[in-house]
């Protein structure tokens, strides 16, 4: 069975905090892992989840995406689309375009999107991107 991760999950799992709520996610994902079933994460929730770490906890942009990287690591548990490779980019918690600007991006051309359009300058280092000019 796939089992769908949703934010709040993931963010008690990262943070440990508060301490029940990340105990109960913690014992619901090692029994789903004990059962065989596989755990998914959406690249909604990995935005959600780096956004709400570094905003609620105070984690830095690299410890939350190396946080999200080795999740994404565990054995059963999957990224949507491209989360792995884009979580893999040298020098993410700097780049430009960022990691959400890169998540929308993989996101449209998975999902069959020819182009993606933008104001930003950065994203024309992104494959298929169409900047605007004021």
């Amino acid at each position: 069975m796939i089992v769908g991760l949703d934010t709040s999950v993931l963010v008690r799992l990262l943070a440990g905090d508060p301490r029940e709520l990340a105990l109960a996610a913690l014992s619901f994902v090692l029994e789903r892992q004990e059962a065989g079933d596989r755990l998914r994460v959406s690249e909604l929730v990995v935005a959600e989840t780096y956004h709400a770490m570094q905003y609620h906890y105070g984690v830095s942009k690299r410890d939350a995406l190396a946080e999200l990287r080795r999740f994404l690591e565990t054995p059963g548990v999957e990224g949507a689309g491209s989360l792995a490779k884009l979580l893999a980019t040298p020098g993410l918690e700097s780049a430009k375009p960022g990691f959400i600007d890169r998540v929308i991006h993989e996101n449209y051309l998975r999902t069959g999107a020819q182009q993606v359009v933008s104001f930003e300058k950065a994203s024309a280092k992104l494959p298929k991107v169409i900047v605007l000019a004021p």
